[in-house]
Protein backbone atom coordinates (compact mmCIF):
# COMPACT_ATOMS: atom_id res chain seq x y z
CA UNK A 1 0.00 0.00 0.00
CA UNK A 2 0.95 3.38 -0.76
CA UNK A 3 2.66 5.76 2.40
CA UNK A 4 3.62 9.23 2.87
CA UNK A 5 4.90 11.46 5.36
CA UNK A 6 2.29 13.46 7.26
CA UNK A 7 3.66 16.42 9.47
CA UNK A 8 5.28 15.67 12.57
CA UNK A 9 7.55 13.29 10.26
CA UNK A 10 4.69 10.64 10.66
CA UNK A 11 5.50 7.80 7.74
CA UNK A 12 1.56 6.88 7.33
CA UNK A 13 0.75 3.56 5.57
CA UNK A 14 -2.58 3.57 3.74
CA UNK A 15 -4.75 1.16 4.75
CA UNK A 16 -7.43 -1.40 2.46
CA UNK A 17 -10.12 0.23 0.75
CA UNK A 18 -13.79 -1.42 1.90
CA UNK A 19 -14.94 -4.08 0.09
CA UNK A 20 -18.23 -2.91 -0.38
CA UNK A 21 -20.82 -4.49 -3.29
CA UNK A 22 -23.27 -1.96 -5.34
CA UNK A 23 -26.90 -3.37 -3.97
CA UNK A 24 -29.65 -4.82 -6.99
CA UNK A 25 -32.14 -2.73 -5.04
CA UNK A 26 -32.84 0.12 -2.86
CA UNK A 27 -32.83 -0.38 1.17
CA UNK A 28 -36.28 -1.50 1.79
CA UNK A 29 -36.38 -1.36 5.75
CA UNK A 30 -35.23 2.01 6.05
CA UNK A 31 -36.01 5.54 4.08
CA UNK A 32 -32.41 7.00 3.19
CA UNK A 33 -31.32 10.25 1.84
CA UNK A 34 -28.10 11.41 1.49
CA UNK A 35 -27.32 15.29 1.74
CA UNK A 36 -25.20 16.14 -0.88
CA UNK A 37 -22.04 18.33 -1.35
CA UNK A 38 -22.05 20.42 -4.80
CA UNK A 39 -18.33 20.87 -6.71
CA UNK A 40 -17.25 24.10 -7.61
CA UNK A 41 -16.01 24.83 -10.84
CA UNK A 42 -12.34 25.49 -9.89
CA UNK A 43 -11.19 27.80 -13.20
CA UNK A 44 -14.32 30.17 -11.58
CA UNK A 45 -14.25 33.20 -9.32
CA UNK A 46 -16.45 30.76 -6.44
CA UNK A 47 -14.63 33.94 -3.70
CA UNK A 48 -16.73 35.17 -0.42
CA UNK A 49 -19.39 37.12 -1.90
CA UNK A 50 -19.15 35.96 -5.67
CA UNK A 51 -22.20 33.87 -7.55
CA UNK A 52 -21.55 30.48 -7.20
CA UNK A 53 -20.29 28.73 -10.31
CA UNK A 54 -20.06 24.92 -10.52
CA UNK A 55 -18.69 21.88 -12.00
CA UNK A 56 -22.33 20.42 -13.33
CA UNK A 57 -20.38 17.21 -14.41
CA UNK A 58 -19.03 16.05 -11.55
CA UNK A 59 -21.59 17.68 -9.08
CA UNK A 60 -24.19 15.58 -10.86
CA UNK A 61 -21.54 12.17 -11.01
CA UNK A 62 -21.59 12.74 -7.66
CA UNK A 63 -25.30 12.33 -7.19
CA UNK A 64 -25.33 9.22 -9.71
CA UNK A 65 -22.93 8.05 -7.37
CA UNK A 66 -24.90 8.37 -4.27
CA UNK A 67 -27.86 6.95 -5.82
CA UNK A 68 -25.64 3.97 -7.24
CA UNK A 69 -25.44 3.07 -3.68
CA UNK A 70 -29.10 2.81 -3.16
CA UNK A 71 -29.73 5.86 -1.21
CA UNK A 72 -31.90 9.11 -1.85
CA UNK A 73 -30.50 12.10 -2.38
CA UNK A 74 -31.33 15.84 -0.70
CA UNK A 75 -30.72 18.16 -2.92
CA UNK A 76 -30.10 21.80 -2.58
CA UNK A 77 -29.74 21.60 1.10
CA UNK A 78 -27.14 23.29 3.99
CA UNK A 79 -24.33 20.06 2.66
CA UNK A 80 -24.78 21.64 -0.58
CA UNK A 81 -23.74 25.15 1.16
CA UNK A 82 -27.45 26.74 1.57
CA UNK A 83 -27.01 30.05 3.31
CA UNK A 84 -23.42 29.93 2.86
CA UNK A 85 -22.74 30.71 -1.02
CA UNK A 86 -25.06 28.84 -3.15
CA UNK A 87 -26.67 31.48 -4.56
CA UNK A 88 -30.70 30.93 -5.49
CA UNK A 89 -29.77 31.68 -9.30
CA UNK A 90 -27.52 28.33 -8.91
CA UNK A 91 -29.81 26.72 -6.62
CA UNK A 92 -32.56 26.41 -8.89
CA UNK A 93 -30.42 25.16 -11.72
CA UNK A 94 -28.73 22.83 -8.91
CA UNK A 95 -32.67 21.16 -8.63
CA UNK A 96 -33.56 21.28 -12.51
CA UNK A 97 -30.64 19.78 -13.30
CA UNK A 98 -30.83 16.78 -10.33
CA UNK A 99 -34.19 16.23 -11.26
CA UNK A 100 -33.65 15.61 -14.77
CA UNK A 101 -30.88 13.25 -13.87
CA UNK A 102 -32.79 11.52 -10.93
CA UNK A 103 -32.06 7.65 -10.85
CA UNK A 104 -33.47 7.33 -7.38
CA UNK A 105 -35.20 9.15 -4.42
CA UNK A 106 -35.16 12.81 -4.86
CA UNK A 107 -35.44 16.02 -2.44
CA UNK A 108 -34.96 19.06 -2.38
CA UNK A 109 -34.95 22.32 -0.46
CA UNK A 110 -37.45 24.86 -0.60
CA UNK A 111 -36.76 27.82 1.84
CA UNK A 112 -36.53 31.59 1.77
CA UNK A 113 -32.95 32.62 1.27
CA UNK A 114 -33.81 34.14 -2.47
CA UNK A 115 -35.59 36.98 -1.33
CA UNK A 116 -33.05 38.92 1.14
CA UNK A 117 -33.76 41.05 4.14
CA UNK A 118 -38.30 40.10 5.05
CA UNK A 119 -39.83 42.19 7.54
CA UNK A 120 -43.54 40.34 7.76
CA UNK A 121 -44.66 36.89 8.39
CA UNK A 122 -46.49 37.03 5.12
CA UNK A 123 -43.59 38.27 3.25
CA UNK A 124 -41.64 34.92 4.17
CA UNK A 125 -44.98 32.72 3.56
CA UNK A 126 -44.87 34.52 -0.43
CA UNK A 127 -40.94 33.70 -0.63
CA UNK A 128 -41.51 30.14 0.64
CA UNK A 129 -44.54 29.33 -2.11
CA UNK A 130 -42.00 30.74 -4.73
CA UNK A 131 -39.53 27.82 -4.23
CA UNK A 132 -42.38 25.56 -2.57
CA UNK A 133 -43.87 26.13 -6.95
CA UNK A 134 -40.30 25.73 -8.22
CA UNK A 135 -39.34 22.15 -6.59
CA UNK A 136 -42.81 20.63 -7.50
CA UNK A 137 -42.63 21.87 -10.84
CA UNK A 138 -39.38 19.51 -11.31
CA UNK A 139 -41.16 16.26 -9.63
CA UNK A 140 -38.67 16.35 -6.40
CA UNK A 141 -39.84 16.39 -3.21
CA UNK A 142 -40.10 19.26 -1.12
CA UNK A 143 -38.23 19.37 2.12
CA UNK A 144 -39.27 22.87 3.95
CA UNK A 145 -36.01 23.82 4.80
CA UNK A 146 -35.88 26.39 8.06
CA UNK A 147 -35.81 29.64 7.26
CA UNK A 148 -33.66 32.76 8.92
CA UNK A 149 -36.08 35.02 7.82
CA UNK A 150 -38.83 33.22 9.13
CA UNK A 151 -36.54 33.06 12.94
CA UNK A 152 -35.48 37.05 12.46
CA UNK A 153 -39.52 37.87 12.25
CA UNK A 154 -41.75 35.63 14.18
CA UNK A 155 -42.57 36.79 17.60
CA UNK A 156 -43.39 32.99 18.59
CA UNK A 157 -45.16 30.14 18.04
CA UNK A 158 -48.44 31.11 16.14
CA UNK A 159 -46.65 32.44 13.36
CA UNK A 160 -44.76 29.37 13.00
CA UNK A 161 -48.31 28.07 12.95
CA UNK A 162 -48.94 30.37 10.76
CA UNK A 163 -46.36 30.43 8.42
CA UNK A 164 -46.48 26.07 8.20
CA UNK A 165 -50.14 25.47 8.12
CA UNK A 166 -50.73 27.97 5.43
CA UNK A 167 -48.17 26.35 3.63
CA UNK A 168 -49.07 22.37 4.22
CA UNK A 169 -52.46 23.42 3.26
CA UNK A 170 -50.77 24.03 -0.53
CA UNK A 171 -48.56 21.16 -1.17
CA UNK A 172 -48.89 18.70 -3.88
CA UNK A 173 -47.63 15.89 -1.71
CA UNK A 174 -46.42 15.46 1.21
CA UNK A 175 -43.28 17.35 2.80
CA UNK A 176 -40.47 16.26 4.70
CA UNK A 177 -40.10 19.21 7.71
CA UNK A 178 -36.67 20.32 8.74
CA UNK A 179 -35.59 20.99 12.25
CA UNK A 180 -31.30 22.06 12.18
CA UNK A 181 -30.22 23.72 14.93
CA UNK A 182 -28.22 26.43 15.81
CA UNK A 183 -25.06 24.44 16.20
CA UNK A 184 -25.19 24.08 12.15
CA UNK A 185 -26.79 27.60 11.96
CA UNK A 186 -26.47 30.21 15.01
CA UNK A 187 -29.33 31.96 12.58
CA UNK A 188 -31.88 29.64 13.38
CA UNK A 189 -31.68 29.69 17.22
CA UNK A 190 -35.03 29.92 19.06
CA UNK A 191 -36.88 27.80 15.99
CA UNK A 192 -40.34 27.08 16.25
CA UNK A 193 -40.77 30.28 18.71
CA UNK A 194 -38.76 29.36 21.41
CA UNK A 195 -35.36 28.70 22.99
CA UNK A 196 -36.81 25.38 24.65
CA UNK A 197 -36.27 22.45 23.01
CA UNK A 198 -39.25 21.11 25.19
CA UNK A 199 -41.42 23.65 24.11
CA UNK A 200 -40.52 23.93 20.00
CA UNK A 201 -41.24 20.56 19.89
CA UNK A 202 -44.56 20.58 21.32
CA UNK A 203 -45.11 23.75 18.67
CA UNK A 204 -43.65 21.18 15.71
CA UNK A 205 -46.11 18.43 16.82
CA UNK A 206 -48.69 21.27 16.61
CA UNK A 207 -48.57 22.00 13.52
CA UNK A 208 -47.88 18.23 11.91
CA UNK A 209 -50.68 17.37 13.73
CA UNK A 210 -53.30 19.89 12.42
CA UNK A 211 -51.65 19.21 8.79
CA UNK A 212 -52.59 15.00 8.66
CA UNK A 213 -51.44 13.64 5.56
CA UNK A 214 -49.26 16.38 4.39
CA UNK A 215 -46.32 15.61 6.05
CA UNK A 216 -43.73 12.20 5.22
CA UNK A 217 -41.66 13.13 7.91
CA UNK A 218 -39.14 15.49 9.56
CA UNK A 219 -36.04 15.61 9.97
CA UNK A 220 -33.90 16.25 12.97
CA UNK A 221 -30.48 17.95 13.22
CA UNK A 222 -29.87 18.78 16.98
CA UNK A 223 -27.22 16.46 17.57
CA UNK A 224 -29.57 15.36 20.87
CA UNK A 225 -30.13 11.20 20.13
CA UNK A 226 -32.26 10.99 23.16
CA UNK A 227 -34.69 14.02 22.08
CA UNK A 228 -34.75 12.18 19.03
CA UNK A 229 -36.41 8.76 20.24
CA UNK A 230 -38.72 10.83 22.69
CA UNK A 231 -39.80 12.86 19.47
CA UNK A 232 -40.46 9.95 17.15
CA UNK A 233 -42.66 7.87 19.70
CA UNK A 234 -44.80 10.86 19.52
CA UNK A 235 -44.86 11.60 15.91
CA UNK A 236 -48.60 10.53 14.29
CA UNK A 237 -48.72 6.92 12.65
CA UNK A 238 -47.13 7.58 8.94
CA UNK A 239 -44.80 10.37 9.99
CA UNK A 240 -40.95 9.56 9.67
CA UNK A 241 -39.01 10.71 12.00
CA UNK A 242 -35.66 11.19 9.64
CA UNK A 243 -32.26 11.91 11.81
CA UNK A 244 -30.08 14.45 11.04
CA UNK A 245 -27.65 13.19 13.74
CA UNK A 246 -24.15 13.09 12.25
CA UNK A 247 -22.75 11.71 16.15
CA UNK A 248 -25.20 9.01 16.61
CA UNK A 249 -27.01 7.87 13.68
CA UNK A 250 -26.09 4.12 13.89
CA UNK A 251 -27.73 3.31 16.93
CA UNK A 252 -31.02 6.08 15.98
CA UNK A 253 -31.23 3.90 12.07
CA UNK A 254 -30.88 0.50 14.26
CA UNK A 255 -33.71 1.91 16.46
CA UNK A 256 -35.54 -0.14 19.74
CA UNK A 257 -38.27 -1.84 20.64
CA UNK A 258 -40.36 0.87 20.35
CA UNK A 259 -39.24 2.25 16.59
CA UNK A 260 -36.33 3.83 14.62
CA UNK A 261 -35.56 6.47 12.53
CA UNK A 262 -35.36 6.75 8.50
CA UNK A 263 -32.41 9.15 7.50
CA UNK A 264 -31.65 12.18 6.00
CA UNK A 265 -27.49 12.88 6.26
CA UNK A 266 -24.28 14.55 5.84
CA UNK A 267 -22.41 12.03 6.53
CA UNK A 268 -24.02 9.79 4.18
CA UNK A 269 -22.12 11.94 1.56
CA UNK A 270 -18.74 10.75 2.17
CA UNK A 271 -19.33 7.03 3.47
CA UNK A 272 -22.21 6.25 1.06
CA UNK A 273 -20.86 2.55 0.23
CA UNK A 274 -20.34 1.98 4.24
CA UNK A 275 -23.91 2.80 4.79
CA UNK A 276 -25.41 0.93 1.89
CA UNK A 277 -23.46 -2.11 3.17
CA UNK A 278 -25.43 -1.39 6.34
CA UNK A 279 -28.60 -0.80 5.11
CA UNK A 280 -28.01 -4.40 2.83
CA UNK A 281 -27.13 -6.08 6.45
CA UNK A 282 -30.64 -4.67 8.02
CA UNK A 283 -32.56 -5.71 5.40
CA UNK A 284 -31.47 -8.95 5.83
CA UNK A 285 -31.97 -9.16 9.58
CA UNK A 286 -28.15 -9.12 10.17
CA UNK A 287 -27.64 -6.26 12.94
CA UNK A 288 -24.50 -7.37 13.76
CA UNK A 289 -23.56 -6.64 10.26
CA UNK A 290 -25.24 -2.97 10.62
CA UNK A 291 -23.50 -2.25 13.41
CA UNK A 292 -19.74 -3.37 11.83
CA UNK A 293 -20.20 -1.55 8.60
CA UNK A 294 -21.13 2.06 10.48
CA UNK A 295 -19.13 1.56 13.37
CA UNK A 296 -15.76 2.53 11.57
CA UNK A 297 -17.34 5.59 10.35
CA UNK A 298 -18.41 6.83 13.29
CA UNK A 299 -14.62 8.58 14.46
CA UNK A 300 -14.84 10.35 11.48
CA UNK A 301 -18.31 11.38 11.36
CA UNK A 302 -17.35 13.04 15.09
CA UNK A 303 -14.29 15.03 13.64
CA UNK A 304 -16.02 16.32 10.49
CA UNK A 305 -18.79 17.38 12.76
CA UNK A 306 -16.67 18.72 15.07
CA UNK A 307 -17.10 22.90 16.16
CA UNK A 308 -17.73 24.87 14.97
CA UNK A 309 -20.19 22.09 13.08
CA UNK A 310 -21.27 24.62 10.66
CA UNK A 311 -18.04 24.16 8.87
CA UNK A 312 -18.44 20.10 8.32
CA UNK A 313 -19.28 21.08 4.46
CA UNK A 314 -15.24 21.89 3.80
CA UNK A 315 -14.39 18.30 5.14
CA UNK A 316 -16.41 16.54 3.24
CA UNK A 317 -15.61 18.20 0.15
CA UNK A 318 -11.68 17.53 1.12
CA UNK A 319 -13.14 13.47 1.25
CA UNK A 320 -14.63 14.12 -2.02
CA UNK A 321 -11.79 15.27 -3.72
CA UNK A 322 -9.22 12.85 -2.16
CA UNK A 323 -11.51 9.39 -2.82
CA UNK A 324 -11.35 10.62 -6.96
CA UNK A 325 -15.22 12.24 -6.94
CA UNK A 326 -14.26 15.82 -8.43
CA UNK A 327 -11.02 17.01 -9.69
CA UNK A 328 -9.86 19.64 -7.31
CA UNK A 329 -10.76 20.87 -3.59
CA UNK A 330 -12.57 23.71 -3.93
CA UNK A 331 -15.73 25.27 -2.35
CA UNK A 332 -18.22 28.27 -3.32
CA UNK A 333 -17.58 31.19 -1.20
CA UNK A 334 -13.99 30.34 -0.87
CA UNK A 335 -15.20 27.72 1.91
CA UNK A 336 -11.83 25.72 1.87
CA UNK A 337 -10.70 27.81 4.05
CA UNK A 338 -12.87 26.90 6.61
CA UNK A 339 -10.99 23.69 8.30
CA UNK A 340 -7.80 23.88 9.42
CA UNK A 341 -4.52 22.03 8.27
CA UNK A 342 -4.49 19.59 11.34
CA UNK A 343 -8.11 19.58 11.03
CA UNK A 344 -7.68 17.91 7.28
CA UNK A 345 -4.94 15.91 7.82
CA UNK A 346 -6.84 14.02 10.50
CA UNK A 347 -10.24 13.80 8.43
CA UNK A 348 -7.96 11.77 5.90
CA UNK A 349 -6.50 9.59 8.71
CA UNK A 350 -9.98 8.28 9.68
CA UNK A 351 -11.74 8.14 6.16
CA UNK A 352 -8.38 5.99 5.10
CA UNK A 353 -9.43 4.02 8.31
CA UNK A 354 -12.86 3.51 7.96
CA UNK A 355 -11.98 2.33 4.46
CA UNK A 356 -13.56 5.00 2.47
CA UNK A 357 -10.64 5.79 0.34
CA UNK A 358 -11.78 4.00 -2.88
CA UNK A 359 -8.19 4.26 -4.36
CA UNK A 360 -5.33 4.46 -2.29
CA UNK A 361 -2.91 5.89 -4.52
CA UNK A 362 -4.72 8.13 -5.95
CA UNK A 363 -5.25 9.46 -2.02
CA UNK A 364 -1.57 9.34 -1.44
CA UNK A 365 -0.83 11.72 -4.62
CA UNK A 366 -3.66 14.10 -3.96
CA UNK A 367 -2.42 14.15 -0.17
CA UNK A 368 1.13 14.78 -1.14
CA UNK A 369 0.21 17.49 -2.93
CA UNK A 370 -2.34 19.31 -0.74
CA UNK A 371 0.87 19.07 2.08
CA UNK A 372 3.10 20.36 -0.33
CA UNK A 373 1.10 23.71 -0.98
CA UNK A 374 1.26 24.00 2.69
CA UNK A 375 5.07 23.25 3.20
CA UNK A 376 5.72 19.94 3.59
Amino acid sequence: MPSLRLPGGENYVLGTPGAWSVPATPPASRTVFAAAHVVADPFAENTPGSPAVLDWDATLAFRRHLWSWGLGVADAMDTAQRNAGLDWSATRELIARSAAEADGPLACGAGTDHAGPLTTVAEVVSAYEEQVAYVESTGAQVILMASRQLAAVATGPDDYHSVYSGLLKQVARPVILHWLGDMFDPFLAGYWGSSSVDDATETLLEIIRSSPGAVDGVKVSLLDASHEVSLRRRLPAGVKLYTGDDFHYPELIRGDPSGYSHALLGILDPIAPAASAALQALDAGDVAGFDAALAPTVPLARHLFGAPTSAYKTGIVFLAWLAGHQPAFGMVNGATTNRSLPHLVETFRLADRAGLLPDPDLAAARMRAFLAVHGL
